[in-house]
């Protein structure tokens, strides 16, 4: 087995693996570690726009993935050609992407620069923000290149991924899909499956706990008592 083969034939599963099964059992034997172990109390500056650029972009990149590699070639061409595919995926990774990596940057300087939330964090917590940071950083490191592509009717390399990705999803991963493809998608390819590898480790377990109840529970019914109302 070559090093290709490895890292994209086993590595994706190898990751999977531990992405899931690491989730529950840390969520089985350690659910007090699960939080997400906000510093905001610590200290507030400049968190309101760090955070939300940080979390927007992530979501965006990660649904924007799902659906550009994920979704039937087919139903890509209902709405639009091949070329026009590769555009609005260049352009919405260049807006999640930015966003994201101006985000986990504030971020990262934050946990570098402050004092207090410094003291508290641990080597785990800058390690994922750094590792997330290079991530979107490789990803937008693709664009040049994809733009080049999209400008000559070149959709080669957008279609191998995205056949790749569909067949890592069906259990028949098969790594000489993507032997063609330039070596910044893989770098950046090799770091996003990593995320997954480390995530149980970290303090990205909690998007799992995402409390989407909140946008269908209702309202609460506060009762005061002993107050005098003037």
């Amino acid at each position: 087995m070559t090093i290709h083969d490895f890292i994209f034939g086993a590595y994706p599963y190898l990751a999977g693996t531990v992405f899931i099964l690491g989730s529950w059992i840390r969520f089985d034997r350690e659910q007090y570690t699960w939080k997400a172990d906000s510093s905001q109390w610590l200290s507030n500056q400049g968190m309101r726009l760090s955070s939300n650029l940080f979390h927007v972009g992530i979501l965006g990149i990660f649904f924007g993935h799902a659906a550009g590699m994920l979704l039937p070639h087919s139903w890509w061409q209902l709405i639009a050609t091949d070329v026009q595919h590769q555009y609005i995926a260049i352009y919405a990774g260049t807006l999640f992407g930015g966003m994201a990596l101006v985000g986990a940057a504030l971020l990262f300087m934050r946990r570098m620069t402050n004092a207090r939330v410094k003291a508290v964090s641990r080597l785990r917590d800058n390690f994922v923000i750094l590792w997330l940071l290079i991530t979107a950083f490789l990803g937008l490191s693709t664009i040049p290149g994809s733009l080049s592509h999209a400008a000559a009717g070149d959709v080669s390399d957008m279609l191998a991924l995205a056949e790749y990705v569909k067949s890592i999803a069906t259990l028949s991963v098969d790594p000489s899909l993507i032997a063609g493809v330039s070596i910044s998608y893989k770098i950046h390819m090799f770091f996003g499956m990593t995320i997954f590898l480390v995530f149980p480790f970290t303090r990205l377990v909690h998007v799992w706990s995402v409390p989407l109840t909140y946008l269908s529970r209702a309202y609460q019914v506060v009762r005061v008592k002993n107050v005098t109302m003037n």
